[in-house]
């Protein structure tokens, strides 16, 4: 009989980053970023029920009327999960996500300086985006820890669902939950205007109300952080815009221009050795003439102005891969598969 301990324990000695589970075949797992069948064997009831031993009662309910759950769950060792319940071909399916048992450092995690010195800003936004399973929540969490060792701050995260719990150090943090401690993102922003927060972790911008309420905030003089799933810089403010109606569209590009600190974009890439993943990034800084470009919509220059803003911590992704590839990190050919820009990145390795 499969447990839920057996599947995570399993994952977790076998450096593993999700865990699927569902109806037709035995539990799947993901490890440096492909899929491989684990040795576990059973039938359409017991991965049902192993589904459904994750779930509360409330959860269960919702489930019967047809919504995809998210939370997480703690194991007996104290190991942290993210969770996603949903129903494929009318049968339960659900995607488990292993989290890091400790906070990782913002050093630990080699990422550049240009991302501490976004995390050192007393006010604004930074935006973390990349595609799902990109390492986002991870780099986020070493930036709260980061503010949290270093500042005397009321640092507020607004997340669904909470991954990394953070302790108060020198800092004082609160955590809450969607669906269990506030019913949405903007709700929960415009609560934090009566919270008296320094520091404001959103989740995630999915709707005008929540991109609207993060950015009131930054303007107020909060320091805001929040994610996005997009794959570059010109991107993700493109699909922050496109959420405003046309009319309002000239004025989100002037409020963007005065709280912009940053967007760190990035993808998790094997290494060569196929010993882990490094973090490859683009990071785009809030230098008045990135401002100036992101006022006037010229967003499809701000890829030369990252190419050209090395003195000031920027880079592209295409630029970030290639000087992987020169160092031996990684190889070319995941490189080419993670890259935007092609053309750019066999320019940066002179082909």
């Amino acid at each position: 009989m499969i447990d839920i301990g057996m599947l995570v324990s399993y994952a977790r000695a076998n450096d593993c980053s999700d865990i699927h589970i569902t109806s037709h075949q035995p539990p799947t797992f993901r490890r440096l970023g492909e899929l491989f069948v684990g040795p576990f064997e059973g039938g359409l009831e017991e991965y049902r029920a192993l589904i459904l031993s994750l779930l509360n009662g409330f959860q269960q309910e919702e489930l019967q009327r047809g919504k995809d759950l998210d939370f997480s769950f703690q194991d007996a060792d104290g190991h942290r999960y993210r969770v996603n319940v949903y129903r494929q071909q009318a049968q339960l399916a659900s995607a488990i996500r292993v989290l890091r048992s400790d906070i990782p450092t913002l050093e630990s995690l080699a990422l550049p300086a240009a991302i501490t010195w976004l995390a050192e800003q007393p006010r604004g936004i930074v935006l973390v985006t990349g595609p799902t399973g990109s390492g986002k929540s991870t780099t986020l969490a070493a930036m709260i820890d980061y503010i949290n060792e270093k500042r005397r701050a009321h640092v507020l995260t607004i997340e669904d669902p909470i991954e990394y719990v953070h302790r108060s150090k020198n800092c004082l943090v609160h955590q809450r939950e969607l669906h269990r401690d506030v019913a949405s993102f903007s709700d929960a922003l415009r609560s934090a205007m009566r919270e008296d927060p320094d520091v404001i972790l959103v989740g995630e911008m999915r709707d005008y109300e929540t991109i609207s309420a993060a950015v009131t905030a930054a303007e107020t003089g909060h320091l805001v952080f929040s994610t996005l799933h997009t794959t570059g810089a010109a991107q993700t403010l493109d699909r922050i815009v496109d959420v405003y109606p046309s009319h309002s569209q000239g004025m989100i590009r002037s409020q963007l221009s005065g709280v912009l600190r940053g967007v760190v974009t990035q993808t998790l890439v094997p290494r060569a050795d196929r010993g882990g993943r490094i973090a490859a990034t683009e990071i785009l800084v809030g230098t008045d003439a990135v401002l100036n470009l992101i006022r006037e919509g010229k967003y499809h220059q701000l890829g030369s102005t990252m190419q050209s803003g090395a003195a000031s911590g920027m880079h592209t992704l295409a630029g970030d891969l290639a000087d992987m590839v020169r160092k031996g990190l990684i190889t070319e050919a995941d490189a080419t598969e993670r890259v935007n820009n092609k053309a750019e990145l066999a320019q940066y390795l002179g082909f």
